[in-house]
C-alpha cells in the first residue's frame, strides 16, 4: 500500500459527460432501464460559434454532521489476480479515497482528484474552452474534506461506495462526506480501466479500456465484486491497507453504490457475506438477485419515472421479491439518473441544464435517506425516516 498526496483538486461538470445513461434535461428525457453505454450530456449539447468563456467555480455541499470529514487516498494491489480488463498491466491495482471522522480544524483541504484526473476528463470529452471547465478551472471546487486530518476517537462501520460506469470515483465524494461527518470511515473505489482515469501508486493515470464496450457491462458488477472483497481484506486483516484502519469496525459494513455501481453493491453482498447492508442508487441489477442470495438489509433508491413498481426497469421488481431481509424501496420525483452524485450539482453550477428536481435538493435527499438507511442497520439507531413518507421530503415515495 501506498499513500499518495494528490496533487491538484478537480471538480467535474464534465463528470455528466461521464455516467451511463442519459436523464431529463441532457440527451434524452427518460432513464434507460438498463446502463448501457450512451451518448453523453456535453457530446450532444448544441455548439455556440463564438461563446464567450464561462467561468466557472464549483462547490460541493458541506457536510451535515457533528463531525468534520478526513480523507486520505491509498493504493492497492491485488497480487492473486491479473487486472480483469487489461491482464497485460499486471496485477489489479486500485485508487482508494478513504473519508473518516475527523477533528474540526485539523487537516489541509482536500483536492477533488488528481490534475492528471482532471485532464484526463478534458481530453476524453474534448470540453470547449468555452465552457470554463479546464483542469485549471476544476481544480478549484470545494470538497469540505481536509486532507491528514486529525481522527476522532473510536471505531465507526464502514461504507464502501462504487460509481457509475465510466464516472470516476470522486462522483460520490458528497456523499461520502457526509456520511463520515455522521460517523462512517467511507472507501470511495476507483474502477481502474473503467473510466477517464484513476491515478495509481507509480503516479500513471490510465485512460479506459471498457467505455463503450457493451459487451463488457454485464462482467463489470462481479469484477468490482472481487475489488471489494479484496479491500475488505486490506482495511480489516492487520490493519496493512490503510494507517487509520483502527478507526473501522470491521463487524458492521455497508456498501452503496450509484448505477452499474448499484448493481455491484448487490453482487458483493451475495459474494461476501461481511457485507450486512446495501444500497442501490438508480442502477439496474446485473444480474437480479435470486430469492435467498441477500437475506440482508438492502435499500433501492432511483427515480420517479424509472424505477417505481412496474416501472421500466423490471430488475427492480424482481429483485424486490427476491430479497429476504429489512428492505426498502424509494422513488424520487423530478430526480434523474445523476441527482445521486455530484453531477447535477457541478453541472448546473457549470451552466448546463438540470433536472426539475433541484440539484441541491437531489444530493440533501440522497445523503439523509441513504445516512439513515446504514444509522438503521449498521448502528441500529431507529431512523423514523424510513417508516413512511415524510412532509419535509414530498419528492420521496415509498413503494410497496
Amino acid at each position: 500500500m501506498k499513500r499518495n498526496r494528490r496533487i491538484s483538486a478537480v471538480a467535474v461538470l464534465a463528470l455528466a459527460a461521464l455516467v451511463t445513461g442519459t436523464g431529463a434535461g441532457f440527451a434524452a428525457t427518460t432513464t434507460p432501464s438498463v446502463t448501457p453505454v450512451a451518448t453523453h450530456a456535453f457530446d450532444t449539447a448544441p455548439a455556440k460559434a463564438a461563446a464567450p468563456t464561462r467561468s466557472f467555480q464549483g462547490t460541493l455541499p458541506a457536510p451535515t454532521g457533528p463531525y468534520a470529514a478526513g480523507e486520505d487516498v491509498i493504493h492497492l494491489t491485488d497480487a492473486s489476480r491479473l487486472d480483469p480488463w487489461v491482464p497485460s498491466s499486471g496485477p489489479r491495482q486500485l485508487a482508494v479515497t478513504m473519508v473518516y471522522p475527523a477533528v474540526p480544524g485539523t487537516g489541509t483541504p482536500a483536492p477533488y482528484m488528481t490534475l492528471a484526473e482532471a485532464a484526463g476528463i478534458v481530453q476524453r470529452q474534448k470540453l470547449p474552452t468555452s465552457s470554463g471547465v479546464t483542469p485549471q478551472t476544476l481544480s478549484s471546487v470545494t470538497t469540505h474534506a481536509f486532507d491528514g486530518a486529525r481522527p476522532q476517537r473510536g471505531k465507526y462501520p464502514l461504507v464502501v461506495l462504487s460509481p457509475a460506469h465510466e464516472d470516476p470515483r470522486i462522483t460520490l465524494t458528497s456523499l461520502a462526506t457526509d456520511l463520515a461527518s455522521h460517523g462512517y470511515v467511507v472507501a470511495l473505489v476507483g474502477d481502474t480501466y473503467e473510466d477517464s482515469g484513476e491515478t495509481l501508486a507509480n503516479g500513471q493515470t490510465p485512460p479506459c479500456a471498457i467505455c463503450g464496450d457493451p459487451a463488457r457491462i454485464d462482467s463489470i458488477p462481479a469484477s468490482r465484486a472481487r475489488d471489494v472483497s479484496f479491500l475488505i481484506d486490506q482495511l480489516t486483516h492487520g490493519n496493512t491497507g490503510w494507517r487509520l484502519a483502527h478507526l473501522i469496525d470491521k463487524h458492521e459494513i455497508g456498501m452503496a453504490g450509484h448505477s452499474i455501481g448499484g448493481a455491484a453493491a448487490s453482487a458483493t453482498m451475495i459474494a461476501d457475506p461481511r457485507v450486512r447492508a446495501g444500497v442501490n442508487m438508480d442502477g439496474a441489477f446485473k444480474p437480479a438477485p435470486m430469492p435467498g442470495q441477500i437475506n440482508r438489509p438492502f435499500l433501492m433508491l432511483g427515480t420517479a419515472d424509472n424505477h417505481p413498481v412496474g416501472g421500466d426497469d423490471t430488475t427492480w421488481g424482481q429483485v424486490w421479491a427476491a430479497l429476504g431481509g429489512y428492505k426498502k424501496w424509494l422513488t424520487v420525483a423530478g430526480a434523474d439518473h445523476f441527482s445521486f452524485s455530484d453531477l447535477d450539482l457541478l453541472h448546473e453550477q457549470a451552466g448546463f441544464p438540470t433536472p426539475p428536481l433541484s440539484p441541491e435538493r437531489g444530493v440533501e435527499i440522497t445523503r439523509e435517506y441513504v445516512t439513515a438507511f446504514f444509522d438503521q442497520t449498521l448502528k441500529r439507531i431507529h431512523r423514523p425516516l424510513l417508516d413512511g413518507p415524510s412532509p419535509n421530503n414530498p419528492e420521496v415515495l415509498f413503494q410497496p
